[in-house]
C-alpha cells in the first residue's frame, strides 16, 4: 500500500493514461498480493471505444509462495443510486460479472517476487454487452492465486469507477438538463515548513522540501502548469475553474524568493530555491491574473482549534480569516469578497468570528448541513453567514478510502490515481449520467478536490483534461463561482455536526502548548514600548508568534507527531525573548565592600524598548534587593548595577536572569563568580557576637580563679 500511482493520460473521450504505482492488495492470512496498474485505456468508454486495455505488475507482499497467480476484469451493475457508488469508494462487496476469463499471470511468485499483468478485451459483440449503456459501473481487477499451506482465494485487486458516456459502437444519445460545474482548485502547502522568521530576520525554514514541491515535477508545480495548460486549451473550463489560495504559502514562497536559511542539527545552511520561487510565484500570478481566487484559512488552520488557543479572544480566527491582503499583495488579484474555504464546517463561535471578520460566504461539505442544499447556499440560522456547499460524494471520491476494509473480497484503495479516476465517476454520475429518468439531480456541483492533493505530475493535466471533455460533451456546464454567490440562498438551516468532528480535529496537546505560548507572547508584548527613533509597534515583533500558532493549528498537521507542529512557534518565541540578554562576565567579579553592587551588562537588540526585571538564583553569598522592574531601550546595551548585600566572605557563584513583568523569561541565565573580601552586616553582627561571649567567657573564667585563689583553695586549670 505505499507505492503510489503515477498517471492517468485521457483524451476527448478516448485516451491513453498511465497508472504508474496504483495499487491494493489485501490476501487471507500470511499471503497477499499487490497490483500496481501501470495503464488503464481509455479511462471513459464511448461510442468509438473498441478496446479497454488494463496493464502493469503483481507483486507478492507475502511470506509464502503463491502459485498459478491468474487475473480477470469484473464489472459490476451499473450504479443507479448514491449509496451504489459509496459502496464501491468505500471498497465493499458489490454484485460483478466476469468481463474476461482468467489469465496466467506466472507459475508461480515467491515473496517479493513479480510478474507482468496484461489484459485487453475486446469490446465487441456479447462483451460490450456489459458495458452498453450509459452510467457509472465498478471495475475490478481480481488476482486470484493458492498460497501455500492454503487454497485459492482472491488475494489482490483494484476495484474503480469507469464512466460509460455511450456504448460501444452505439450512438451517442442527447442530454438535457445537465447541472452547472465549479471546480475548486487548491494551492496549498503539505504541511507549514517555516523554522523561523523573526521581525526583520531571514526566513528559515525546517527543511528544503518546498524547494521541490514548486520546481519541476513536484506537486505544487505540477498543479500551476497543469490547471494553467488547460484554462488555455478550453475557456469552459476556464470559467468554471476557481484557484484555492494559502496565504501563508504564498508569503513563505515570495520569502524564499528573496533568500532563505533551512534549519540543520549542525546550524543553518542556505537554502536551494529561491530561483525556483521566483518562477513559481511568476507562474501562478500569470494563472490566476483576472481569474476567480478564493482565499483558505492563513494555513489552513483549523478555525475551531483556534478558538481554544485563546479562550474568549477571537483574534486568531480573525487574523486566520483576513489573508484576502496578502493574496492581492502578493499575486494582484482581489480574492473573492468575504469568501473562505476553511476545512470541515465551522461551530457556532467560529461562525460568530468570522461574520464579525467580515466573512459571508463559507464552502464547506455539503454533508454537514441541515437541510442538505442540492446546490443552493445555505443561510446558517443564528448567524449571517451563508454556507455554500461543495459536493460531498466527488469530494469523497477524490479524496480515497482512509483504509482497506476488513473484507479481503473487495480491497478498498488510497492510492491517488486510482482516486482521481474515483473522482471523474463520482462526477460523472452526479450529473446524471446513466440514472434513471426522474431522479432527483442537483442544479449545481461545486467540486473541491482534497485540500492538500498529492498525485503524479501528469496526472493533474489529465483530471482537467477529462472534465474538460465532460465540458464539451454537455455532461456538465460551465459556471463560475461569482455567479453562483450570486444566486440566492436556497434555503436556511444549521451546520448539521456542530462544528469539527473532534476526532480529526488538532491535538488537544497541540492547543495547550500554543495556548501556553501564545500566553507568553502576550507577557512579551505588554512589556515592550515603542522606541521614538524605531516606531516599530510591539504587536509587529510579536506577529511572527501569533503566525506561528497558525501555522501549528493547520489542518495539515492532523495525524502527524505532536512536536511537529509547535516548533515553529517555540523558535519564534525564543528568537524574541533571546534578543533580550545578559552578557556572560569573563571574568571573576570582586565585591569591594558589603554592599557593593553587582555590575550586569544587558544587551536589547529588539527594534523596541522592553521592561523587565532581574531575578538571582543560586544566590546563598548575596542578598538581592527586591525586583523591581527596569526599562531597557531598543538596540543597545550598558551596564547596570544591582544592589546586592554580601553575605558571607570568600569565593561563590550566582545566576542573573531576566523577565518581563508577566513572567515571560528573557533571554538565558548567566552564571557570575564573585569573590567577597568585607563583610556584610550580618556577618559583623554576627562576629561581634562571638566576641563579646568570648570576652563573657573570659572573664567568667578569671572570676573564678581569683575567688578561689582567696579562698586557698588549688585552682585546677
Amino acid at each position: 500500500m505505499k507505492r503510489f500511482a503515477a498517471a492517468f493520460l485521457s483524451v476527448l473521450f478516448l485516451a491513453v493514461p498511465a497508472f504508474a504505482g496504483a495499487s491494493v492488495a489485501q490476501a487471507e492470512e500470511g499471503a497477499r498480493l499487490r497490483v500496481d496498474l501501470t495503464e488503464l485505456s481509455p479511462r471513459v468508454i464511448t461510442t468509438s471505444t473498441t478496446t479497454l486495455t488494463v496493464t502493469g505488475t503483481v507483486t507478492n507482499t507475502g511470506d509464502r509462495k503463491v502459485t498459478r497467480p491468474q487475473v480477470r476484469l469484473q464489472v459490476g451493475d451499473r450504479a443507479t443510486t448514491e449509496r451504489g457508488v459509496g459502496d464501491v469508494l468505500s471498497g465493499a462487496v458489490v454484485k460483478d460479472s466476469p468481463l474476461t476469463d482468467f489469465t496466467s499471470v506466472a507459475e508461480a511468485l515467491e515473496p517479493g517476487q513479480s510478474a507482468p499483468l496484461n489484459i485487453s478485451v475486446p469490446l465487441t459483440g456479447t462483451r460490450a454487452e456489459r458495458l452498453g449503456r450509459p452510467g457509472v459501473y465498478p471495475l475490478l481487477v481480481n488476482v486470484n492465486g493458492t498460497p501455500e499451506f492454503g487454497g485459492p482465494a482472491r488475494l489482490g485487486a483494484v476495484s474503480m469507477l469507469l464512466p460509460v458516456l455511450s456504448g460501444p459502437g452505439k450512438q451517442t444519445t442527447g442530454r438535457s438538463g445537465a447541472p452547472s460545474m465549479t471546480l475548486l482548485w487548491p494551492l496549498t502547502g503539505n504541511v507549514p515548513h517555516v523554522y523561523a522568521s523573526p521581525y526583520g530576520s531571514q526566513l528559515v525554514l525546517a527543511d528544503d522540501r518546498m524547494a521541490g514541491e514548486i520546481s519541476g515535477d513536484g506537486r505544487l508545480n505540477a498543479l500551476v502548469t497543469s490547471a494553467a495548460s488547460a484554462v488555455r486549451s478550453n475557456s469552459d473550463l476556464a470559467k468554471s475553474m476557481c484557484f484555492a489560495l494559502d496565504p501563508d504559502l504564498l508569503a513563505t514562497v515570495d520569502a524564499m524568493s528573496r533568500g532563505y536559511l533551512v534549519h540543520t542539527e549542525s546550524g543553518n545552511v542556505d537554502g536551494k530555491g529561491a530561483d525556483a520561487a521566483k518562477a513559481w510565484l511568476s507562474d501562478v500570478r500569470s494563472l490566476v491574473g483576472s481569474r476567480c481566487v478564493v482565499a483558505l484559512p492563513f494555513a489552513d488552520a483549523d478555525l475551531d482549534a483556534l478558538t481554544r488557543i485563546h479562550p474568549g479572544d477571537t483574534s486568531l480566527v480573525t487574523q486566520a480569516a483576513t489573508g484576502a491582503a496578502t493574496i492581492q499583495q502578493l499575486t494582484g488579484v482581489t480574492p473573492q469578497t468575504g469568501v473562505l474555504w476553511p476545512d470541515g464546517t465551522p461551530s457556532a463561535s467560529v461562525l460568530s468570528a468570522l461574520s464579525d471578520a467580515g466573512v459571508r460566504t463559507v464552502l464547506a461539505d455539503a454533508g454537514k448541513l441541515a437541510p442538505a442544499a442540492a446546490g443552493g447556499g445555505v443561510t446558517v440560522q443564528g448567524s449571517t453567514v451563508r454556507v455554500q456547499p461543495t459536493d460531498s460524494l466527488v469530494s469523497a471520491a477524490l479524496t480515497g478510502v482512509p483504509a482497506v476494509p476488513d473484507s479481503v473480497t473487495v480491497p478498498a484503495t488510497t492510492e491517488r490515481a486510482i482516486a482521481s479516476q474515483n473522482g471523474l465517476g463520482a462526477l460523472a454520475f452526479r450529473a446524471g449520467l446513466g440514472q434513471p429518468a426522474g431522479q432527483q439531480r442537483p442544479n449545481h456541483l461545486l467540486v473541491a478536490p482534497p485540500r492538500r492533493w498529492d498525485a503524479p505530475a501528469e496526472e493533474f493535466a489529465a483530471y482537467l483534461r477529462q472534465v474538460s471533455a465532460f465540458l464539451d460533451a454537455g455532461l456538465v456546464t460551465a459556471t463560475g463561482l461569482p455567479a453562483l454567490l450570486a444566486d440566492e440562498p436556497a434555503a436556511s438551516g444549521v451546520a448539521g455536526d456542530s462544528g469539527q468532528d473532534p476526532a480529526s480535529g488538532v491535538d488537544p496537546g497541540v492547543v495547550s502548548t500554543l495556548s501556553a505560548l501564545d500566553v507568553q507572547a502576550t507577557g512579551l508584548a505588554s512589556a515592550m514600548q515603542v522606541d521614538p527613533t524605531k516606531r516599530v509597534k510591539p504587536d509587529d515583533v510579536v506577529e511572527p508568534v501569533r503566525l506561528a500558532e497558525l501555522r501549528g493549528a493547520s489542518t495539515a498537521w492532523r495525524g502527524l507527531p505532536v512536536d511537529a507542529a509547535t516548533t515553529n512557534a517555540q523558535a519564534e518565541l525564543a528568537a524574541i525573548s533571546g534578543r533580550v540578554t545578559v552578557s556572560q562576565p569573563k571574568q571573576t567579579i570582586a565585591l569591594a565592600s558589603g554592599n557593593s553592587p553587582l555590575p550586569v551588562y544587558v544587551s536589547n537588540d529588539l527594534p523596541v524598548g522592553i521592561n523587565a526585571r532581574f531575578t538571582l538564583n543560586n544566590n546563598t553569598g548575596l542578598r538581592p534587593e527586591d525586583a523591581t522592574d527596569r526599562y531597557f531601550p531598543a538596540s543597545g546595551g550598558k551596564n547596570y548595577f544591582l544592589p546586592v548585600e554580601a553575605l558571607r566572605a570568600g569565593r561563590f557563584s550566582v545566576d542573573v536572569s531576566l523577565s518581563t513583568p508577566t513572567g515571560t523569561p528573557l533571554g538565558s541565565s548567566a552564571r557570575f563568580e564573585l569573590t567577597s573580601t568585607e563583610y556584610g552586616a550580618i556577618t559583623i553582627i554576627a562576629t561581634v557576637a562571638a566576641g563579646v561571649a568570648l570576652l563573657l567567657l573570659a572573664s567568667r573564667r578569671i572570676y573564678r580563679r581569683v575567688k578561689d585563689a582567696r579562698a586557698g583553695r588549688d585552682v585546677v586549670d
